[in-house]
């Protein structure tokens, strides 16, 4: 599902295959693995960097809908227990993204939708290739209603109410060189290969400013504070977070 890959002080995470990179609990529960991996090697490996990129056409298509709301089980479809399992998972990943001890970079290399949009904003770094792929919020065009966290996650990613219109309420497919324009990509490159030497260099002249990870990281969780607040819960599944050990989430942060 995922492999991880040690480049010196970096990390290279990617997301492998050929399909869409649908985040079900098997592969959100593969990167998790991977970025406790990262953590607990950079532990005696000084300052490091991680990127996330991904193999084929997508970087990922968002949420595995098909598998979320085809449970053989009449009452667990009922209860939307896939549903919730799978939101759940995916912010553990948000949050344990958000308190890794190390700058990350996405390198979008294909199409990032709807939840998989949000992995790529869940870097602190977003770099894109130009000749292919796109960011989008999807929901409004396949009817679905947008989880309150993720606008949350939105509101303090990007700084224009025009942008949060165009983004959400309109549902723009946003290219490379938009994506630059409107704050969202930080730079735009010629094809995938490029699109990781980039972030490969980034990553590099990050670490070189030898920045203490736990410091960093405390930071970032000062930062996006209005994020974490409301990881606890997902009305769009009817997930209440009464359901969520949330001393789990809170150990994570």
């Amino acid at each position: 599902m995922c492999t991880l890959e040690r480049r010196g002080d970096l990390f290279i995470l990617t997301i492998t295959g050929d399909d869409e990179h649908r985040l079900n609990p098997t592969l959100i529960d593969s990167i998790r693995a991977a970025l406790n991996r990262a953590k607990s090697e950079s532990e005696s490996m000084g300052p490091t960097a991680l990127i996330t990129t991904a193999q084929g056409k997508f970087f990922s298509n968002g949420y595995d809908l098909s598998w979320a709301f085809s449970d053989p089980d009449p009452a667990r479809a009922q209860s939307r227990v896939r549903a919730k399992s799978m939101s759940r998972k995916f912010r553990l990943l948000v949050a344990e993204l958000i308190s890794l001890p190390m700058p990350t970079i996405a390198a979008v290399t294909g199409h990032a939708s709807a939840a998989g949009f949000i992995l790529a904003l869940s870097h602190d770094y977003l770099l894109m290739r130009k000749d292919r792929g796109f960011l989008y919020m999807s929901e409004l065009d396949i009817r679905y209603k947008i989880p309150h966290w993720f606008m949350t996650f939105v509101k303090s990613k990007i700084g224009s109410p025009k942008v949060w219109r165009n983004v959400v309420l309109k549902a723009e497919k946003i290219t490379a060189a938009v994506g630059v324009e409107w704050g969202i990509v930080d730079s735009a490159h010629e094809n995938a290969a490029e699109t990781v030497e980039a972030a490969v260099r980034l990553g590099m002249d990050l670490v070189s400013r030898k920045w203490d990870g736990n410091v960093y990281a405390d930071n970032r969780r000062t930062v996006f504070a209005d994020i974490l607040a409301v990881l606890g819960s997902d009305e769009s599944v009817g997930d209440t977070g009464d359901n969520v050990d949330e001393s789990k989430v809170v150990s994570r942060l």
